[in-house]
């Protein structure tokens, strides 16, 4: 998911989400393999900074302005993805787990997390993941589990993407921040 202004947003409330996508090839072997799980979620792989999170239409620039301040202030980092995880039996997820660059991506979260219109309940602590499954048969979380214990990707980070959701579309990029600057 790339750089463009996204959809958007209708009426006065908007859906958003914070995420750093995952290049190829790796992405798209990870999009590829939660589809086939029988994930009927379509989202590009990505490890969420913020998730779904809904906020007044009026508060995008100041949302954007703060994303800015955030990326300004962390500098690119190493990302390694290698082997999978589950939080079964909690909730019916697997993932690729995220091996190196653990508090980076934490301390991105909680700055973005910092804003008062971003502020929100997590139920669970936030934990860095690539999600390839959830939700599905748990015959389709055991096989993607197995399929993936040896992925392995190594990439730089110099990003994030707020994404959009309408309500009427699919989640949509509305704006990259370059880390550093």
């Amino acid at each position: 998911m790339g750089q463009g202004s996204g959809v958007p947003p209708t009426g006065d409330i908007v859906q958003i989400g914070i995420a750093v996508d995952i290049p190829e090839p790796w992405g798209g072997e990870l999009t590829r393999r939660r589809l086939a799980s029988g994930d009927p979620n379509t989202v590009q792989a990505h490890v969420t900074l913020l998730g779904p999170t809904e906020i007044p239409v009026a508060a995008l620039p100041e949302v954007e302005r703060h994303l800015g301040r955030v990326a300004a202030e962390h500098l690119p980092f190493t990302l390694h993805l290698r082997g999978t995880g589950t939080f079964r039996p909690v909730t019916q997820v697997v993932f690729v787990t995220v091996a190196a660059g653990i508090s980076e991506c934490e301390l991105l979260a909680a700055a973005i997390n910092s804003a008062p219109q971003l502020r929100r309940e997590l139920r669970f602590p936030y934990h860095p993941h690539v999600t390839v499954a959830q939700d599905v048969a748990p015959e389709a979380l055991d096989r993607v589990y197995e399929d993936l214990a040896d992925f392995s990707a190594i990439f730089e980070v110099e990003g994030f993407t707020l994404f959009s959701h309408s309500g009427q579309t699919r989640w949509q990029p509305r704006r990259d921040f370059r880390l550093g600057g």
